[in-house]
């Protein structure tokens, strides 16, 4: 279940949005708001996974509001102005609906979300049968346990991979993609050159991630918005 939070600030469009969230079985209408102000004073409160947010409201319009929030969560727009649909997406909004908007235009918005959302629930872990890589590295074959890598960095067709408790890594000659594929889905790629065992982040400062004092990781702007949904998810307040 996908946990939305409405907001218009006309009572009838309000009223129409809360409705058509009620009859989608995968979502739920936490709360309604008619300002972006009071919607604010409700997330300073509770969490949500979603919103649907009107962009042209008095006092705090829609997009500044979402990109006040430190940790926004997913957002579909809805506003009667085709000009800022440019601007929505460039604050990696899901989707985009332009009123006036019937029931089948708002689903086909709310399953582009539950796809997003969907591909960002963390996955179930790897069973023990398959926590296991063996790496080929100079002219051994290395055993690596997968819960023990702490991430993964790039460099031209080589890998080197750090592990928990080892000060140097295991360098092997393996692409990127290859490696996303076989980990499992606590691991998640936030860099061209860094893939990040999510189970070990000590810390994320601006866009840099910090898994101990001498590893600082940089967010590539192509994961961002991938990274930030998965931090909103789990946002505690």
């Amino acid at each position: 279940m996908i946990r939305c939070l409405a907001i218009d600030d006309e009572p009838l469009a309000l009223q129409q949005l809360a409705s058509y969230i009620n009859k989608l079985s995968f979502l739920e209408l936490t709360a309604q708001c008619q300002s972006a102000v009071q919607a604010r004073e409700f997330l300073e409160q509770e969490s949500v996974d979603a919103v649907f947010c009107d962009i042209n409201m008095p006092d705090l319009n829609g997009m500044d509001f979402v990109k006040s929030l430190i940790v926004p969560p997913l957002v579909v727009f809805t506003t009667a102005y085709s000009e800022y649909a440019v601007e929505g997406f460039r604050v990696n909004a899901v989707d985009y609906l332009l009123k006036p908007f019937g029931f089948q235009e708002f689903q086909r918005a709310a399953n582009r979300l539950k796809e997003r959302y969907s591909s960002l629930l963390p996955q179930s872990p790897a069973s023990s049968n398959e926590d296991i890589l063996f790496l080929k590295s100079d002219y051994r074959i290395v055993k690596v346990s997968i819960p023990e890598i702490r991430y993964i960095e790039g460099m031209s067709e080589y890998l080197k991979v750090w592990i928990e408790g080892q000060p140097k890594p295991v360098i092997t000659l393996l692409s990127m993609k290859k490696m996303e594929e076989r980990l499992p889905g606590y691991f998640m790629r936030i860099h061209r050159s860094y893939i990040v065992n999510l189970n070990k982040i000590q810390e994320v400062n601006k866009n840099r991630i910090i898994m101990d004092a001498n590893s600082y990781l940089p967010i590539g702007d192509l994961y961002k918005e991938t990274f930030q949904a998965y931090l909103s998810n789990r946002f505690f307040k």
